[in-house]
């Protein structure tokens, strides 16, 4: 019991959440898209494991190359406490990249590309020679072009082609990808802000450090605002594909949910800002329920 919740920590569970609701999400599109066909859980179900396990090696590979920086960041990782020794650790990252890569080329060209790419852009933020992270533009870069781009688009394909053979990407994917994309870009920020003092000492220069936390903070829920006011407007004039009552009602809600947390969010205070960012992975979590539900309801 100690080494599975050992594990669980070192997957990062909200990341493990968000990958596995923006999978069966992307299906679901997919899913209505092609008029609702019988359900196939021998499409879904290897493109989520190979989707898990590349998301493992990548919060894995992060946590071994920044184990000095987590005992003061984040001492609770098992890397960082001493549950987990660094070859526990590569063993378990080699195993998740094995698992991710076989089973992706087995099921075909677009989710081995979503795989690949993931993969690839994830060594790149944490592995030196590159070590992207320690520049703010190429770390918040590496994030919004996995969660918003890769995933979101080249993964759609892969259900869409398997669904119907087609491969084509219609007005609905592209509102959710410019959506995801401006929410991703925001978790970028944000994740660094509870971080400072870490990332100060090994000189990981994060924008948080750059222009000051409140700044970052301001802009960011500025960029959030702005990102939901847009797929209402959206909803309200009409996305082929979805029911856009729908579609504008629920972020109308989760738009004001956001400025609330917002207004009771210190972002000098390292408790309060990490509890607001988690926050913002709710949100994360809950575009890949709400949206699938309003293309469904079309």
């Amino acid at each position: 019991m100690k080494w599975l919740q050992a594990f669980i920590q070192f997957s990062r569970p909200h990341t493990i959440i968000g990958t596995t609701l923006s999978v069966v999400g992307l299906y679901l599109i997919a899913w209505a898209h092609v008029g609702t066909p019988p359900w196939q859980w021998e499409i879904l179900f290897p493109a989520l494991l190979s989707c898990l396990g590349a998301n493992i090696y990548i919060v894995g590979l992060n946590q071994l190359t920044d184990v000095e920086i987590d005992r003061i960041n984040k001492p609770h990782l098992p890397l960082a406490a001493g549950t987990y020794s660094l070859r526990t650790g590569k063993a378990i990252i080699a195993v998740c990249l094995l698992i991710s890569l076989l089973i992706a080329l087995r099921e075909g060209f677009f989710l081995t590309l979503t795989v690949i790419l993931s993969l690839l852009i994830g060594t790149a933020y944490s592995l030196p020679p590159l070590r992207l992270k320690r520049f703010h533009l190429w770390a918040a870069a590496c994030i919004f072009t996995v969660r918003g781009v890769v995933v979101n688009l080249f993964l759609f394909l892969h259900f869409n082609r398997q669904l119907s053979g087609a491969v084509d990407i219609p007005p609905q994917m592209w509102a959710l990808t410019a959506f995801i994309f401006g929410l991703s870009l925001v978790i970028a920020w944000f994740k660094d802000i509870p971080d400072m003092e870490g990332d100060s000492r090994f000189r990981i220069m994060t924008l948080s450090l750059t222009l000051g936390a409140r700044k970052v903070f301001n802009v960011g829920r500025g960029l959030l605002a702005a990102c939901y006011l847009g797929l209402i407007v959206a909803g309200i004039a009409g996305i082929p594909g979805v029911n856009g009552a729908v579609l504008a009602a629920t972020h109308a809600g989760l738009l004001g949910m956001m400025w609330l947390a917002s207004l009771r969010a210190t972002p000098g205070n390292r408790a309060s800002i990490a509890r607001y960012y988690l926050f913002i992975w709710v949100l994360f979590f809950s575009e890949y329920i709400f949206f699938p539900i309003a293309c469904l309801a079309a």
